[in-house]
């Protein structure tokens, strides 16, 4: 069985699959890959401090990056300049090469070699028809279209995975049957402790209201908070503005990043059904839902309830099924 290089984003996912305790075959199964692949993973990147992704991506890429330097030459870059300089592509050059004998450069290589370029204020880059900045390519296409600015869950503090301060939130949103209306979810990782908002249409500026409305009160317990790529999360520069706090999205189709705010959602379900419409919502329903929630006692909180794990009180269970 051959070894498959992994990407940051895989990476990242066998740090998080990891930690909750899964077995190598499981994560292997999560992400796409052979068993044999996570366990050398595991094995060569790994510090002294354990497993942690950013530390085994730069491993990664430091060996693949001395492998590279041994095997393209000088005179090897000395070419791809020239040919880029004739106006060729990045793959009209690797096709071309790939027919002499030293065709062993991948268009991708030759890409990240024009932008390290411009990075030294070279102009490669001016010779390329694209001049839109070459992203290479990774998993699904995303087809939500981009949000702007946005900063990757990949440069998260560390702090913020192991769930180990009070002040990190997830958001997402519930919509409603036949796309009508929809619920702003919000949940703190440590404690669980859940907030809900409403808006009759899914649009930035409505779910960011909603989420400086919910969020302000706990102002001084909000330090970073990780989203969907939803385009109804684009006002995020404004979120962070208003509240002074970081905010990180999830990688597309990756719903197991924000594992906490999806459970949370289905919680929410027991309360608004996927059958139901939610363009009209009841101030009273969320309020409702949300202190049905936030005192109900958790297995992974030691059978404390969210509020009392959140503002560290103690209630009689009396008072928390009463709410």
């Amino acid at each position: 069985m051959s070894y498959t290089q992994l990407t940051q984003e895989q990476r990242y996912a066998i740090y998080v699959l990891k930690k909750r305790g899964k077995s190598q075959t499981e994560i292997a199964e999560t992400i796409g890959v052979h068993k044999s692949t996570v366990s050398r993973e595991i094995r060569r990147n790994t510090g002294g401090r354990g497993y942690r992704y950013k530390q085994a991506h730069r491993f990664a890429l430091k060996r693949r990056k001395a492998k590279a330097n041994t095997r393209i030459t000088e005179e090897d870059w000395a070419k791809v300049e020239d040919l880029i300089e004739k106006d060729w592509s990045p793959e009209q050059i690797s096709g071309r090469l790939d027919k002499e004998e030293n065709g062993n450069i991948s268009h991708e290589w030759i890409y990240q070699y024009v932008w390290k370029d411009k990075e030294d204020g070279g102009d490669l880059h001016e010779h390329l028809r694209a001049k839109k900045k070459y992203r290479k390519r990774s998993g699904s296409k995303d087809l939500r279209g981009k949000i702007k600015n946005k900063t990757s869950i990949e440069e998260r503090l560390e702090a913020v995975d192991e769930k180990d301060r009070t002040g990190d939130w997830e958001a997402d949103t519930v919509i409603g049957k036949n796309h009508k209306g929809a619920l702003v979810t919000m949940v703190e990782r440590k404690n669980k402790y859940a907030l809900i908002g409403h808006v009759k249409r899914k649009t930035a500026d409505g779910v960011l209201e909603e989420q400086v409305k919910q969020l302000k009160p706990h102002k001084g317990n909000v330090l970073t908070i990780t989203q969907d790529n939803g385009k109804e999360f684009a006002s995020h520069e404004k979120l962070s503005e208003k509240l002074e706090l970081d905010v990180y999205f999830a990688h597309p189709y990756s719903s197991w990043e924000r594992g906490l705010s999806e459970n949370t959602n289905g919680l929410f379900r027991q309360y608004f059904p996927k059958n139901r419409e939610l363009h009209e919502v009841k101030p009273e329903e969320l309020e409702h839902a949300v202190d049905r929630l936030n005192h109900r006692p958790r297995k992974s909180l030691n059978y404390r309830t969210p509020h009392e794990a959140y503002y560290g009180t103690t209630e009689s269970s009396t008072v928390a099924l009463g709410s």
